[in-house]
């Protein structure tokens, strides 16, 4: 550790007071550097195990947790499941789910930790059919293994929506957005999907793409989705990082796929919607920013 790391005042120690360190008295400069940096730390130390021990009492789950029951839990892709929750009797909590790429906690009884999850259907089913859809990757040992081998009529509890979904408005209105490049990888499609299918006049644009990245085939979800998509103005480019031998379209990671297209769009009318892998976002998102799309029109719903 080094010494202007260990000597370094907290920012909440200085916010308030920016003059803090022209009151201490000069006389400490003399003082052995071991000295100054005992001094220095032990009531931050205090103030630490007072803060620890209030944070370990003070736990209650403020949370308003709504139960559900399950309406059907169904294969989507290898390791990924369709789950659909039954919110009709749950208005309340349905109504809290307002733009594309909203998330919530859902919570298992007797699993410790609840589970974050986007959204997959539009907002608009909420209404309709009285529910929310998500996509989920059971991963060995998590809250989200246990809730894809739970079946209709089990009960789960939801946390209110949360997020600020993506905000279309950035990219709007259509006209003057000609280009929208929508990337996702694996369970990150789960939003995109609310985005496409909550519509965001799609057909209005010259140029909408969807780079969808997965290992295989077997791994892509949503691929029955897929004619209804172009039909509503989004060209789709799956991108397989592991193909079979048959697989004659685009391989390796999505940011490469799509920084070997031709970038036809024009900078000032391109906006871009980002889920998925975090390498692959800030790769987009540099490739992007680099050709010069502005920051604020490259979407994320975290």
């Amino acid at each position: 550790m080094s010494f202007t790391t260990t000597l370094s005042t907290p920012n909440h120690l200085t916010h308030h007071h920016p003059h803090h360190t022209s009151h201490a008295p000069h006389h400490t400069q003399s003082l052995p550097m071991a000295t100054i940096i005992h001094r220095h730390l032990a009531p931050l130390r205090h103030h630490h195990r007072l803060l620890t021990v209030a944070a370990a009492v003070r736990q209650p789950d403020t949370t308003l947790w709504t139960p559900t029951p399950l309406a059907a839990v169904k294969p989507a892709a290898e390791s990924l499941f369709n789950v659909t929750i039954d919110v009709s009797e749950a208005s309340d909590l349905a109504s809290t789910y307002t733009v594309a790429g909203q998330y919530l906690q859902i919570r298992i009884p007797n699993v410790e930790k609840p589970a974050f999850l986007a959204i997959a259907s539009p907002p608009v089913m909420a209404f309709t059919n009285g529910v929310f859809e998500f996509l989920v990757k059971s991963v060995a040992g998590s809250t989200a293994e246990v809730l894809c081998g739970l079946g209709k009529g089990d009960v789960v509890e939801l946390s209110p929506v949360m997020g600020k979904g993506f905000n279309t408005d950035e990219i709007s209105p259509a006209e003057k957005y000609q280009s929208v490049l929508i990337f996702a990888t694996g369970s990150g499609i789960s939003p995109i999907r609310s985005l496409i299918e909550s519509g965001f006049s799609a057909d209005k644009r010259s140029d909408v793409r969807l780079y969808y990245g997965a290992r295989n085939l077997q791994r892509m979800a949503y691929q029955d989705r897929f004619k209804s998509w172009e039909s509503s103005g989004v060209t789709i480019v799956p991108v397989l990082s592991q193909p079979d031998d048959s697989w004659a379209g685009e391989t390796g990671y999505v940011q490469a796929a799509f920084a070997r297209a031709k970038q036809l769009y024009a900078p000032d009318s391109t906006g871009a919607v980002l889920c998925g892998q975090k390498q692959m976002a800030e790769e987009v998102t540099s490739i992007l920013v680099g050709n010069g799309v502005p920051n604020e029109k490259i979407l994320k719903n975290f």
